[in-house]
């Protein structure tokens, strides 16, 4: 036996007394690492002292089956704070210092001490870098990954995330080179709705290859412990599945997809010219209308709502330029061939008339009382309430450059970005058909109120209205011609559906009943 000389901090697991220095040699209680010295005493690190931290003494926790071997381990301590009895969970920094502790009480209830801005993962300063045979388990607490540690003698690295599930990828994310140098990286967080979630959060983050999800038959390690049923702990480890990003389709898993025809709800359009190109009004698709100022798209709008309400087919018409009042006005006009909102014309026609046609649109159709409000976080609600609660197919939006005029001073192309995606998500979660108008930047030389050719570089603001828009209808009119200025040529400027683009039909504007009827036209 040689001469014992002293005790000092073990730089390996980063106790602060653990390791028994004798002449020619060293020996750490706490990880059981040996080391000839060959003469020269070891070389100890200047640690930082935080002085409000605590001292407390590392013991068995008979409550939670966990043994004295596995606290020692970890310097998982008892002690007293403030007269109240606390477990104390020392915390490392990447050189082995104690830089906090966090309290738990009795009660459950946690507090801190020490610098948290330096802290690695809890038991992190025990293991050795990953090799190539090597597992790391991750826990949502310090309990759990003791409880992990002990069933298994202690053989496997563990470690827990500091603060439990809502801040875990935050602290993933802080240690990911460590963790990634670790062949296998197994999740095993709390059975319960936030620890799914941040599962998957950390997960995404992580090496693909490496990430396993274990499963538990608890809430989590700890409980399973306590009921004796530890056993499980370890098959839960073993049976962990390889994480899969979501939305990853293996090609061998498609046959389905490739030979079975999901419904889609379709309506013909009531012009032919707009069938042969689009195929007919389906829903889950946003169709982008633009043209320049007063070409006649809110008349468009009218015609598509008059048109699906005769087809039994509910409509959430939002016009965002225009009164309810005006609205309901301008789509019983179509069903009347009658430009009821102007005084000549409302003399002529009878109350009784009017009401008739009323009551064929009145329960197919609602409108959003805008009262001059266009919050965007609003208005989806309102779109996502018309079709969920009130059963409407498809919604009429005129229009996008309202919409985020409303949302206060900011850059308009990103706003409008920030717009389509999210009406582009609203689409796609809902399985409506929307109907979005968009004005078009003023071109250079002759104006679109001169029939300019449109083009998608015109649109305005934002080339996120064509991107994500499933087919863009353009109309152009030379309302200055004396002749044809009542013809509206529609082109179609993008077709996901079919690829066929172009003059899809000439639609004529009658002046007397203020219809639009579809016509020939030349190319």
């Amino acid at each position: 036996m040689t001469k014992f000389l002293h005790h000092s901090p073990c730089e390996n697991c980063g106790s602060r007394d653990n390791l028994a220095v004798y002449e020619d040699h060293t020996y750490c209680f706490g990880c059981r690492q040996y080391n000839t010295l060959n003469g020269e005493l070891p070389k100890i690190k200047e640690r930082t002292e935080f002085k409000n931290m605590i001292d407390g003494k590392v013991e068995a926790l008979p409550s939670r089956k966990i043994d004295s071997e596995t606290c020692n381990k970890f310097n998982y301590q008892t002690g007293v704070y403030n007269g109240k009895p606390v477990h104390i969970a020392n915390y490392y920094d990447k050189d082995y210092n104690i830089v906090a502790q966090k309290l738990r009480f009795q009660d459950k209830k946690f507090t801190w001490l020490g610098d948290t801005d330096k802290i690695t993962l809890f038991g992190q300063n025990i293991w050795r870098d990953g090799g190539d045979k090597s597992k790391l388990i991750i826990t949502e607490g310090e309990l759990d990954c003791l409880s992990v540690s002990k069933v298994q003698q202690n053989k496997w690295p563990v470690v827990s995330v500091p603060s439990g599930a809502t801040s875990a990828k935050k602290y993933i994310k802080k240690e990911l080179d460590w963790i990634s140098k670790f062949s296998s990286i197994i999740l095993m967080y709390d059975e319960d709705e936030a620890g799914k979630q941040a599962v998957i959060d950390c997960a995404s983050i992580l090496p693909v290859k490496k990430v396993k999800i274990a499963t538990l038959p608890a809430k989590d390690p700890s409980e399973l412990l306590q009921s004796g049923r530890g056993e499980q702990i370890i098959s839960a480890m073993w049976e962990a599945k390889s994480y899969t990003p979501q939305g990853i389709i293996e090609g061998s898993d498609t046959k389905e997809l490739l030979l079975k025809d999901d419904f889609v709800e379709t309506v013909p359009y009531q012009w032919n010219g707009f069938n042969n190109k689009l195929g007919g009004i389906r829903q889950g698709e946003l169709v982008l209308l633009t043209a320049g100022t007063g070409i006649g798209k809110s008349q468009v709008c009218r015609e598509i709502t008059h048109h699906l309400i005769s087809k039994k087919q509910k409509v959430g018409y939002i016009a965002l330029e225009e009164s309810v009042k005006r609205s309901i006005r301008g789509i019983v006009s179509v069903g009347l061939n009658q430009l009821i909102h102007l005084p000549d014309v409302r003399e002529k026609i009878s109350e009784e008339k009017i009401l008739e046609e009323f009551d064929k649109v009145k329960n197919y159709i609602c409108f959003y009382d805008h009262f001059g409000s266009s919050d965007t976080d609003d208005l989806m609600n309102r779109i996502r309430y018309m079709v969920q609660s009130l059963d409407c197919k498809t919604i009429i939006l005129d229009h996008i450059s309202i919409v985020v005029s409303g949302i206060g001073e900011g850059d308009e192309r990103r706003l409008i970005d920030n717009t389509m995606t999210q009406l582009r998500k609203l689409v796609e979660e809902l399985g409506c058909a929307l109907f979005l108008v968009s004005h078009l930047k003023r071109p250079e030389g002759k104006g679109h109120e001169e029939g300019s050719q449109v083009s998608l570089s015109q649109l305005r603001g934002s080339s996120s209205l064509a991107s994500l828009a499933d087919a863009v209808v353009a109309f152009e009119r030379d309302q200055q011609d004396e002749i044809q200025n009542n013809v509206m040529k529609v082109r179609v400027l993008k077709n996901r559906y079919s690829g066929d683009t172009g003059i899809a039909c000439n639609l004529i504007y009658n002046k007397e009943t203020g219809r639009l009827t579809e016509g020939t036209f030349d190319e």
